[in-house]
């Protein structure tokens, strides 16, 4: 497939944008191949990400965009050079086998399904969701890691559902200036919330509530997934870690700005990020989201 003129300089914005983005955990203790290979996963979903969420950009030109994306994907597992740097980057970790395809390819299905599906019914259907948004990074890690069997694939399912849940509770704002709400519908009319609501400059006593609900519920898949730190070895216990770590400072932020996630996205500090990593790696304990010690 070749692409129109404005696919092209579409794709050269998003080229341009993930290129610019760092990895948000520190990757220099971890051994070189290791950080190279989580570097290459970031790069790749970012850079698919960015593509289905270009401003400005026609659902068709998208949708043309991930295709060549997935296109590229085949080129990859068929031996030859793809030609998206993202997609490129990925080239020695899958052909030392230490790649699988199918989650490279569900994370392009994710943004299929974001360019027609703007609002889930029930959180069920939200996590189904992030069964192709999300969980596909943590098959992706602990593939490189070597360390992909089916209980710490479940485990990381969990903690990989929990930080895109904490992402879409933190950026509830930009995602409805998208057109897009992820709060599960069924739970947005039990808390009387109306999309007008989600509209405001500051969430409302409805708001927060609902909010609260959901964080909630990510904390506790966060605390179910977080034992898989304990069943990683060596030092790629430290990038598990560092997720686990990034997921509960995220929920704690939005619990801190009392579930004020209107007024802006609430983010982590930097020693709050580092408090939650030790306590992650000393610890078998959790800390509650809400807990704003």
């Amino acid at each position: 497939m070749t692409a129109a003129g404005p696919s092209l300089q579409a794709l050269d914005r998003v080229l341009a944008k993930s290129h610019s983005e760092n990895f948000p955990v520190a990757l220099g203790i971890l051994p070189a191949q290791l950080r190279a290979d989580l570097l290459a996963i970031y790069g790749y979903a970012r850079f698919v990400d960015d593509i289905g969420d270009e401003p400005g950009v026609d659902v068709p030109v998208r949708l043309e965009l991930l295709d060549l994306v997935d296109a590229d994907v085949s080129t990859l597992f068929a031996g030859a050079a793809p030609s998206m740097p993202a997609v490129a980057a990925l080239t020695a970790p899958v052909q030392a086998g230490r790649l699988p395809e199918l989650p490279l390819r569900r994370l392009v299905e994710a943004n299929r399904v974001d360019q027609r599906v703007d609002r889930y019914e029930t959180f069920d259907d939200l996590r189904a969701y992030c069964a192709l948004s999300a969980d596909p990074v943590g098959h992706l890690v602990l593939a490189v890691l070597g360390l992909a069997t089916p209980d710490r694939l479940e485990l990381s399912d969990r903690v990989c559902t929990a930080l895109q849940l904490a992402e879409h509770w933190q950026d509830v704002a930009e995602d409805l200036s998208r057109g897009r709400v992820y709060l599960p519908q069924e739970d947005v009319r039990r808390f009387g919330v109306s999309e007008a609501d989600l509209r405001a400059e500051h969430a409302g006593p409805a708001v927060k509530t609902l909010l609260a609900f959901e964080v909630a519920r990510a904390d506790d898949l966060l605390r179910q997934g977080a034992p898989l730190v304990r069943r990683v070895p060596g030092r790629g216990k430290l990038a598990i870690a560092g997720f686990v770590a990034g997921g509960r400072a995220a929920l704690h932020a939005i619990a801190a700005a009392d579930f004020d996630v209107l007024a802006g996205p609430p983010r982590p500090t930097k020693p709050r990020l580092l408090r939650e990593a030790i306590g992650v790696l000393a610890s078998r304990r959790t800390a509650p989201a809400g807990d704003r010690s």
